[in-house]
């Protein structure tokens, strides 16, 4: 009778085991998310208009930022000499207008500095060029698209290219950034749970 029951409860202890482990990576996935909006600090982005013809309407809309062009003079340390896959440190600081712009950027790691943010972009494909002067970097920051319920995109996206939406993005300790707000001409529109 013992022999009977004993290859059942292998199975329902592996299954048992796959749902825990599938359970704590979920979990760690939002708490991840929701650290970033609770610890982070605050910066606002100004958004810039993207070509039309890009967006899938009604699912989400797509945000790019003047944060998102890094011009070859803010690059400090250099240029990778070889093609490369890598990630840029970005310095953003606060201007007075109340928007957050980039101060400088490098390819390697960037101090702490008091009255700024360090934000990590996503990996990007570096492809120098010796002999032509060097050109803006495109990054991304991984908050290029933002969800909204089906049929509500096209009032983000009129204000987008109106240069009226704005981002409110929290920035980790490690440089990672999430959504916290979306505000049309300073009114916060859509604004993230932490769950």
């Amino acid at each position: 009778m013992l022999t009977s029951r004993k290859p059942l409860i292998r199975p329902l202890f592996a299954a048992i085991l796959v749902a825990l482990l599938q359970t704590a990576v979920l979990g760690y996935m939002i708490e991840s998310r929701a650290s970033i909006l609770r610890n982070g600090t605050d910066v606002v982005l100004k958004t810039i208009p993207v070509d039309p013809r890009d967006l899938l309407r009604g699912d989400y809309v797509i945000l790019a930022y003047d944060i998102s062009t890094i011009a070859p003079d803010k690059v400090i340390g250099g240029f990778p000499k070889e093609a490369t896959d890598a990630r840029m440190s970005v310095r953003l600081e606060k201007q007075p207008d109340g928007f957050w712009t980039v101060s400088e950027a490098s390819f390697s790691p960037l101090p702490a500095k008091a009255g700024s943010v360090v934000a990590r972009t996503q990996p990007i494909f570096y492809y120098p060029t010796p002999d032509a002067p060097q050109l803006a970097v495109r990054v991304d920051y991984g908050i290029e698209r933002y969800y909204v319920p089906e049929g509500e995109g096209l009032v983000l996206e009129e204000a987008r290219n109106a240069s009226a939406l704005s981002v409110t993005a929290s920035v980790d300790d490690t440089g990672r950034m999430q959504i916290r707000l979306i505000a049309v001409d300073g009114k916060p529109l859509y604004e993230e749970p932490l769950y």
